[in-house]
């Protein structure tokens, strides 16, 4: 990794910049550092205006080369994550290929209204060279006091961390105190050209998992069964923890595929609790593997829901990272016709 990035520095491999806004958001760690949230979160912020894309590797997908999702696109031809952009937001476009440069020039070539391009876990994709590039580094395992893989979790040196321009601090509390914020500035030891924000996640009311009929009652439930395939749950096990009297977890691999034999396994685990009010509980993420799928019929019968997250910037950090985004999006957008009525600064 090291000699691949120096080859990339010296330019003997060749970086292709684009004449559309590119956000690339990725993390130097393996896993579990809230790229998913954080793509909604800047498509949340651009989406009123502007024509997004969101473009993927469609990690677990069982095809590969470039696919446009649809309205009938499952994960196993597009991936968890891409689904779970599709599914929440109308308006946007997702894509999939394993080839982000080939992936920008077909959305570049096939949607010419686009307004910019979001790369979802591209930091180490170096064949593009995205015009504003995102880290994010776990609160409770900062890239900084870890190191590469097999001895640490880190897919390359820290000194990569300096092709960023934005490096956000995610899964932080949600009161975070001056001092803590200065400690792990120091830590980190942001670049003149880098900006540094935290976040925290923000947990919504759960929801049925699409296909399923029961209606939750949070109010009423005493104990959870949580059942997810993440890289990292404690945050979400330490959020259930606090409405209910009792959490009972079981855990698959990150990205895991489930079968009917898991399945059977979550329905045994969830008879066996000695409760009537109870119910089952999954991830976002999770129930995407899930819908449009025979597994689903396992669990008709059965209270079964999901949580939906948001990422936050704390209050002194928001303003400033949305006008970030909006501004560089704003200057480096492609000049095109604006239609009769609409404000040309409206972006």
């Amino acid at each position: 990794m090291f000699i691949r990035n120096k080859l990339f520095d010296w330019n003997i491999f060749p970086s292709e910049s684009f004449d559309m806004p590119v956000v690339s958001v990725g993390n130097l760690s393996v896993g579990g550092t809230g790229k998913t949230p954080t793509v909604e979160l800047l498509i949340r912020i651009l989406k009123k205006n502007l024509k997004i894309a969101t473009l993927s590797r469609g990690y677990g997908r069982k095809t590969r080369g470039f696919i446009l999702a649809g309205k009938e696109s499952s994960y196993l031809e597009i991936g968890d994550e891409p689904l779970q952009y599709s599914q929440k937001f109308d308006e946007l476009t997702v894509a999939v290929d394993e080839n982000r440069r080939r992936g920008i020039h077909m959305l570049m070539n096939e949607h010419e209204d686009l307004d910019v391009i979001i790369l979802d876990d591209a930091f180490q994709h170096r064949y593009v060279k995205p015009g504003l590039s995102i880290l994010l580094t776990d609160f409770h395992n900062l890239y900084c006091n870890d190191y590469p893989l097999p001895t640490g979790d880190l897919r390359e040196f820290r000194v990569g961390a300096k092709r960023a321009d934005i490096i956000i601090v995610t899964k932080t509390p949600c009161v975070l105190s001056p001092i803590t914020r200065r400690r792990i500035t120091n830590l980190i030891k942001p670049k003149v050209h880098q900006e540094l924000y935290f976040s925290f996640i923000a947990y919504k009311k759960m929801k049925a998992v699409p296909g399923i009929s029961h209606t939750p009652d949070d109010s009423k439930i005493n104990t959870l069964l949580l059942f997810c395939g993440i890289a990292n749950s404690y945050p979400i096990q330490e959020h259930l923890k606090t409405k209910c009297q009792e959490l009972i977890v079981l855990e698959f691999p990150d990205h895991h595929k489930y079968n009917q034999k898991d399945m059977q396994k979550i329905i045994s685990t969830y008879r066996d609790i000695f409760s009537r009010n109870k119910a089952i509980i999954t991830t976002e993420k999770d129930a995407m593997r899930l819908i449009k799928t025979s597994l689903i019929e396992s669990l008709q019968d059965y209270p079964l829901y999901y949580l939906p997250i948001e990422m936050k910037l704390h209050k002194e950090d928001s303003d400033n990272f949305v006008q970030k985004i909006k501004s560089y999006v704003g200057n480096d957008q492609r000049k095109r016709p604006v239609p009769a009525g609409e404000n040309e600064n409206s972006t």
